[in-house]
């Protein structure tokens, strides 16, 4: 999984306006606190608003804040908003196909990769939505303790599932 720099900085900047606690930033000061461009940071900032996670403020003291509390925003959906899936279904068969001589696909009917990267990005994403804005707020050098203990509730909860697929041993 590579992370892009819109995700990497889009998530800076919401996690710069969550510190902010309610009180609006303008481009400039988010821009200049991360590094960026003022461009660049505009860029992020309309995807942000676009997906409903930050609000403009018009006006004297107007800016950029959060439209969420930091609690409801995971970073699996974040992410998501910011780059693209792990696994871009639609296409998926068309590019790796392996076309028969007739140009059907030599895999039709027994593809696992495809469930494969499916189950995957339907994992990664569920696990990073389990931290949140106010996770990395509040748990700063100790988000992998966190990730370890949600993680552990959740595999105990899927054990069953797991053995009965055989994807876990007793």
């Amino acid at each position: 999984m590579k992370i892009t720099a819109q995700e990497e900085y889009g998530l800076r900047c919401l996690l710069r306006l969550a510190q902010s606690e309610g009180q609006a930033l303008t481009l400039p000061e988010i821009a200049a606190a991360e590094g960026l461009s003022v461009a660049y940071a505009a860029k992020l900032m309309a995807v942000l608003r676009d997906a409903g996670l930050i609000d403009s403020v018009r006006g004297r003291s107007g800016g950029y804040r959060l439209a969420k509390s930091p609690e409801e925003v995971g970073l699996g959906s974040l992410l998501l908003v910011l780059g693209e899936p792990l696994f871009d279904e639609p296409g998926y068969c068309e590019r790796h196909a392996g076309s028969a001589s007739d140009g059907t696909c030599v895999h039709h009917g027994g593809c696992s990769l495809k469930t494969l990267w499916q189950t995957l990005e339907k994992w990664m994403r569920g696990t990073l939505n389990q931290i949140t804005l106010a996770d990395l707020l509040q748990h700063e050098g100790r988000v992998t303790e966190l990730l370890r203990s949600r993680l552990a509730s959740t595999v105990f909860e899927e054990t069953p599932a797991l053995l009965s697929l055989g994807m876990i041993e007793k």
